[in-house]
């Protein structure tokens, strides 16, 4: 007799997953899938040829080291994709779904930061999976991961999927939340208010908190921020500061994603956190003073 996890596990093999950003998280990603049972394949823009990679990872609560072989194929060979996570940094994601041919009934979970790099893309009987985590992968070298922390990830948005539980059943802290938008925001006022500042200023999270300006152009950025959500949804609690500053002592030590990317030069995400909500504040007649001088400084920052 076949019973309901049976019927979850076959539900998430039975079709091969393409994943699109095979960096940290999107790695991670893999490891977990492949730790489930599931056929994973990542798909890497700009490459004109199938690799192989393979990354071990070293795992955060027990010290014990695992192991990712993942076959890695070019976007022109991603034909009929049905099952699709995109982990890739938001402004790479053109790029990277531009010869991605999804089918008419595909799923596709959006493992990324900020909103609205996948708006249009989804279409009629194709479904899109908000996803959040709160998971930290470090790059020892190119081919050691180290998770440092394995923290709470929610999957939502409507009715959760029958292959589901079979995949939580492997990745810790893995959760299902119809109402995917309250997490995705609370996590968006945390990277608006975080990333800018310790990038423009180049310092780690924890100075947010120590220094009386940075503190001050923090709270104005959590405030701005919660007056265009209470404004998009009344229900909003509009109180994120302490969502915030949990979070920057938490991550005190560490270098944001934002600071790393001006580090090494590259784009920045900016244009899908703090963008995002100077586009929603627009539609709305609201002015918000301190996101639109920090993304004009990130941008500047990007050029030189």
């Amino acid at each position: 007799m076949q019973t309901s996890g049976d019927t979850s596990r076959h539900d998430l093999t039975a079709r091969p997953w393409h994943i699109v950003g095979a960096g940290r998280i999107g790695a991670l990603a893999a490891f977990y899938l492949q730790r489930a049972g599931a056929q994973t394949i990542g798909v890497r823009p700009g490459s004109a040829h199938t690799r192989r990679l393979s990354i071990g990872f070293d795992q955060h609560e027990d010290g014990a080291g695992s192991h990712l072989a993942l076959r890695v194929i070019p976007p022109s060979e991603c034909a009929s994709v049905s099952r699709l996570i995109v982990a890739c940094k938001t402004p790479y994601t053109d790029a990277a779904l531009a010869r991605v041919s999804l089918t008419d009934d595909a799923t596709v979970v959006r493992l990324q930061n900020g909103m609205g790099s996948l708006d249009g893309r989804i279409t009629g009987h194709q479904r899109m999976i908000g996803a959040v985590t709160a998971s930290a992968v470090m790059s020892e070298t190119h081919d050691r991961l180290r998770v440092v922390a394995e923290n709470a990830t929610i999957f939502g948005g409507g009715e959760r999927p029958a292959w589901f539980d079979a995949l939580a059943a492997h990745w810790p802290q893995l959760s299902w939340a119809r109402d995917i938008r309250p997490p995705q925001w609370r996590k968006l006022v945390v990277n608006a208010a975080l990333n800018p500042l310790t990038a423009i200023h180049d310092v780690p999270n924890g100075a947010l908190l120590e220094r009386a300006d940075l503190y001050a152009d923090m709270t104005a950025l959590i405030d701005e921020a919660d007056t265009v959500l209470a404004r998009l949804d009344p229900a909003w609690p509009a109180d994120s500061h302490a969502d915030v500053a949990a979070v920057v002592r938490a991550t005190a030590a560490n270098t944001s994603s934002m600071r790393a990317d001006i580090q090494a030069g590259a784009i920045t995400e900016i244009d899908a956190i703090n963008g995002w909500l100077l586009r929603q504040a627009e539609t709305l007649d609201l002015d918000l003073p301190t996101h639109r001088r920090v993304v004009a400084q990130i941008r500047q920052l990007e050029s030189t």
